[in-house]
Parts: structure tokens; C-alpha cells; sequence
């Protein structure tokens, strides 16, 4: 139930996140969706993509700073309050989002979000003990 996530650092400057997609597209690495988080010196990209260990080995020989961490995909209804629905079976259930991001497409009429929690596996027992459909990550890799 879980989804591999890669966060490469890399600094604020005219050029970097393009030689990035380039070093993970030569290496026939397919980017599934990202978040860009930046300050005016350095950003982390975090990105999921079909192949987690291989983009990490391409980018670590290329000099990059480059971790793995798991995160969660969620199906999340299409509507007014669905996601706020899913916050608050976690709010009940006293997990931390650590931060979150959608996921480019959908999932037959929902959509879907990438979280990272306080608390994973127990994020996963809230969310699918309320019938909320947690991805896994091969079903991501094919979208």
C-alpha cells in the first residue's frame, strides 16, 4: 500500500530542474507526478516515478542528493468536501500531514492525492477502515 517517492535537492538556479528531467528522461525514467518546494536557494523535487531505483542511482552519479521515502496514494471523491472528508478521518484519528500533492490522473471518477504522514501505516488503517481506497504503487507506475 505503499508508494515509493524519490526527493532530489537542488539548487535554486536557472537550469537545475531541467537537467534533471533531461538525466531521468536519457535514462528512459518516466515521471508519474512531482512537487517542487523551494526557498530562494534550493528546492526538493519530490517525484514518482515507474522506476525509484534506477532514477536514484542515475541522479546520485550525476551528483545529486537523492532519498527514498514511502508515501501513500488515496482515492479521493471528486467533489466539494472530498478531500476534507479524508482529512478529517485522520484529524480524528491523530495523524500529522506532513505534506501532499495530486496526482495528474485520475482514478475512474476521483481523484487521487499523494500524502506523506506522521504515521503511515496507521494513515492506512484509518483511511481504508472508512472505505477510502488506498493505492498501491504498482497501480500508479502503469497510470
Amino acid at each position: 500500500m505503499h508508494v515509493e517517492q524519490i526527493s532530489i535537492f537542488i539548487e535554486n538556479k536557472f537550469g537545475r530542474l531541467a537537467e534533471v528531467t533531461r538525466i531521468l528522461g536519457e535514462a528512459g525514467v518516466n515521471i508519474r507526478t512531482l512537487s517542487l518546494a523551494d526557498t530562494s536557494d534550493f528546492g526538493i523535487l519530490r517525484l514518482i516515478v515507474n522506476d525509484a531505483e534506477k532514477a536514484k542511482s542515475v541522479l546520485k552519479d550525476r551528483g545529486f542528493t537523492v532519498s527514498k521515502t514511502e508515501v501513500v496514494a488515496v482515492e479521493i471523491p471528486d467533489r466539494p468536501g472530498g478531500l476534507a472528508d479524508i482529512l478529517q478521518v485522520l484529524d480524528a484519528s491523530g495523524i500529522n500531514v506532513e505534506y501532499m500533492y495530486a496526482f495528474v490522473e485520475r482514478c475512474g471518477e476521483n481523484a487521487v492525492m499523494i500524502f506523506r504522514f506522521d504515521e503511515t501505516q496507521k494513515a492506512i488503517e484509518a483511511l481504508t477502515a472508512k472505505s477510502f481506497n488506498v493505492l498501491p504503487g504498482e497501480r500508479l507506475y502503469s497510470m
